[in-house]
């Protein structure tokens, strides 16, 4: 996987985000501040615009500068908390060129754990955490059994899919959501829901 590869990857999230920016919104509106949808395709939006201009040379270079234009566009709790994750994901890339199947992994790892970091929320608070924490557990999980990338993206997708479900009946315990008690359950979690979104747009691109 070179630069190519994941500069496909974040404009294929972008316009997946983009799409269902009125579901997320939507979504939102039940639970939160009713600006997901919004919020996160303004921030990919920065992101095509600062990829097209600026051409970054390796896949940590365009991690780092996707991570920082998210923080820097995305309004509320997602901009901090996804910008942490790619600039995690960043430092775990190293200088290399291109990158191996393994190493894909532990940076998603990485990201994971910025995010656990700086939003201090668990599995099962009813977050984004709830749909990647059981992504990436899939990924280590079936790459080590020996399956190949491309099967396996498709488990760690199918996995994040899975957790962004089980937000349904869940009682938010972190974010906006969890002002509302008992009254969080019973609707999806929109930043569960963009995260499948990113699991989905690496499971298409990276694997070609």
């Amino acid at each position: 996987m070179d630069t190519a590869a994941f500069s496909a990857w974040i404009r294929e999230f972008a316009r997946l985000v983009g799409q269902n920016k009125d579901y997320l919104t939507e979504l939102d509106s039940a639970i939160g501040d009713a600006d997901h949808g919004a919020n996160m395709t303004r921030g990919l939006n920065a992101v095509v615009k600062m990829l097209d201009e600026e051409k970054p040379d390796t896949p940590s270079a365009l991690l780092k500068r996707t991570g920082m234009t998210l923080v820097s566009t995305v309004g509320g709790a997602s901009g901090p908390l996804y910008g942490t994750a790619f600039l995690r994901m960043a430092a775990a890339a190293g200088d290399a060129e291109t990158l191996d199947d393994g190493t894909f992994a532990k940076m998603l790892r990485a990201g994971l754990d910025g995010v656990l970091a700086r939003g201090k929320a668990q599995l099962g608070d009813k977050t984004m955490v709830d749909a990647l924490t059981p992504a990436v557990d899939a990924l280590d999980a079936t790459l080590a059994a020996g399956m190949p990338f491309p099967d396996a993206m498709q488990a760690a997708l199918r996995a994040g899919e899975e957790g962004r479900d089980a937000t349904v009946p869940l009682v938010a315990r972190k974010g906006r959501a969890s002002y509302l008690g008992e009254r969080s359950a019973g609707h999806q979690d929109p930043g569960a829901t963009s995260v499948t979104m990113l699991l989905a747009a690496a499971a298409t691109t990276l694997t070609a």
